[in-house]
């Protein structure tokens, strides 16, 4: 049953919680007496000290997104669902979890610097500018599929019924919600606690009030085509990744860890107490020998899970926007290694939404978010919430996950731009964010298909890449201020293994197609061009690092007193 394999996964990540995460905050020797970063500088906008609990749901939310639903989904449809079942959970304990918490602690140990920074320091100024570009490929390819997967909910039909535009409205009520929650929290002091009481609620009755709207409100949202939504969730981006934290980012967070909170609650009661059974099969044999027009499980599973057991991204998130608001050293393990647990135990109950479908069930031909969205009403059902407002719910969850990363991701894209370029001032923030969004924008204007299903074996693969090049900053990191590093530097050589050998496959599959086909699509050329650059940049960093620890080693006494 469903139940077993949820239960035991549970156990798995509890356990590797409390020891292996044990074995992370010894090696980094995490003391709270050390003044971070959010405390000491302290800028009232991206420095900002929050509680755990409330940093806690912000960063969950930011690293969530449609990641640990829809990667997860995908394989288990392909591959079926054990083999990603045991990468979920090995690799965000092993894998996943490291990186999160060393890439976090690393960033406060110098003053809340980027990766990139460190990269710098303790390579050179070359691997610097290599690695901040290489980020920023990264970020660009995370806003295209996760802003077309928005759009796509947006649309979502049924057989009677169009939930898309009552989600839509939903969303755009539950933004208006969050800004009023930060206003009355930093403006006129708002008491959390009272907060939490009062807003947590209006999220249900947001719910409710969007499919139930005026008509001629929600027919002028049904009108809206998919291209346009993505071009309006492009300006959202914009006009969120430039508004102080306070007023959008850490409420709208707060808010949406509290609805990642309740589905997960959700999803534990019915896979736990619901009684379904598992009817997809654990291995697709039909998938293993072709899949993915021929791309065999290993490595493919990989970079499709993605940020179900591993993500770069969360690397860009903890040392841009996370690492500014820790209040303490010690909350490092439950924001940065809990965190990643947490999704992972998101991307586990996300299976389970396939798992208990039979593999010929229509559903199955659905986009991922729907199917999640199938999964959670039926758990709903069985408390006696009628599918109507259950299916929109799940929807608007699953899109609120994706807010909280697409205006992150944009914020982060725009700091490294602005790296890049010297661009520091608020005109030079403004420009590098438009320069960021244009992009994707011409991207998803030219693709006529599901953009997201085209971004994500890129995105994907990216996003492991940028992992694996994550860890191999904090390698030389630890090597360089003389601490044992063998716990990064082994996932960090599976990781780059794994990633590499996906992106060549996807640059050859990229080439033949354009070769073999009829007609060559922009979507097939940048892809290529990006997977080219993609690699070049990661053979160049690697090299570079090879050079600082082989052919020039040195350690700082300075470093190693930072290191801890």
């Amino acid at each position: 049953m469903i139940m077993t394999v949820v239960v035991v996964s549970i156990l798995l990540l509890l356990l590797g919680y409390i020891f292996y995460g044990r074995f992370l905050a010894n090696r980094l020797q995490l003391n709270d007496s050390n003044p971070t970063p959010a405390c000491t500088i302290n800028d009232g906008v991206d420095y900002v000290p929050a509680k755990p609990v409330m940093l806690l749901g912000q960063h969950l939310s930011a690293i969530s997104a449609a990641g640990p639903i829809v990667g997860p989904i995908l394989a288990a449809i392909w591959f079926g669902w054990l083999p990603a079942l045991i990468w979920i959970v090995v690799g965000a304990i092993f894998i996943g979890g490291v990186h999160d918490f060393l890439s976090l602690v690393v960033s406060i140990r110098h003053k809340a610097a980027s990766i990139g920074q460190i990269v710098k320091e303790y390579m050179s100024r070359t691997s610097y500018i290599l690695f901040l570009s290489f980020v920023w490929l990264a970020l660009v390819y995370v806003i295209i599929a996760f802003t077309d997967i928005t759009a796509q909910t947006f649309k979502t039909m049924s057989a009677e019924v169009a939930f898309g535009p009552g989600v839509a409205a939903s969303s755009v009520l539950y933004i208006m919600l969050s800004i009023l929650m930060g206003v009355l929290l930093y403006r006129f002091n708002l008491n959390l606690k009272i907060a939490t009481a009062i807003f947590v609620p209006m999220i249900l009755v947001v719910v409710w009030l969007g499919p139930h709207m005026p008509a001629s409100l929600l027919n002028f949202l049904a009108r809206i085509t998919v291209k346009q939504w993505d071009v309006m969730l492009l300006v959202y981006c914009f006009a969120a990744s430039i508004m102080p934290m306070w007023l959008l980012l850490q409420p709208r967070g707060y808010l949406g860890g509290w609805l990642l909170y309740l589905t997960i609650f959700i999803g534990l009661i019915g896979a736990i107490f619901g009684g379904f059974d598992v009817q997809y099969p654990p291995i697709n044999t039909e998938g293993i020998k072709s899949i993915v027009n021929g791309k065999p499980l290993f490595p493919i599973l990989f970079i499709t899970i993605a940020c179900g057991a591993c993500s770069g991204f969360h690397a860009i998130v903890n040392s841009g926007t996370t690492s500014k608001q820790l209040r303490r050293e010690s909350d490092a393990k439950p924001v940065g290694y809990g965190a990643m647990l947490l999704e992972g135990l998101l991307a586990v109950l996300a299976l389970a939404t396939v798992m208990m479908l039979p593999k010929g069930s229509d559903m199955l031909k659905e986009d991922p978010n729907l199917i999640y969205a199938n999964g959670i009403a039926k758990y709903l059902g069985m408390m006696g919430i009628n599918f109507s407002v259950a299916f929109p719910f799940a929807l608007l969850a699953f899109s609120t996950f994706v807010y909280d990363t697409l205006d992150v991701c944009t914020r982060l894209a725009r700091y490294i731009l602005q790296e890049l370029l010297g661009l520091q001032t608020k005109t030079g923030g403004v420009i590098a964010t438009v320069i960021t969004l244009a992009v994707p924008l011409a991207f998803l204007l030219l693709t006529k298909e599901k953009g997201y299903m085209l971004a994500w074996p890129i995105f994907g693969i990216s996003n492991q890449l940028l992992a694996s090049l994550a860890l191999l900053a904090i390698s030389v990191w630890l090597i360089k201020t003389g601490k044992k590093s063998f716990y990064v530097i082994i996932p960090m050589i599976f990781m780059m293994a794994v990633t590499l050998w996906s992106l060549i496959l996807h640059v050859l599959h990229s080439l033949s197609n354009m070769l073999g086909g009829p007609s060559i699509k922009p979507d097939m050329i940048i892809s290529v061009i990006f997977g080219i650059v993609l690699f070049a940049l990661s053979l160049w960093l690697i090299w570079e690092a090879f050079r600082v620890l082989v052919l020039k080693p040195s350690r700082s006494k300075e470093s190693a007193k930072i290191a801890g």
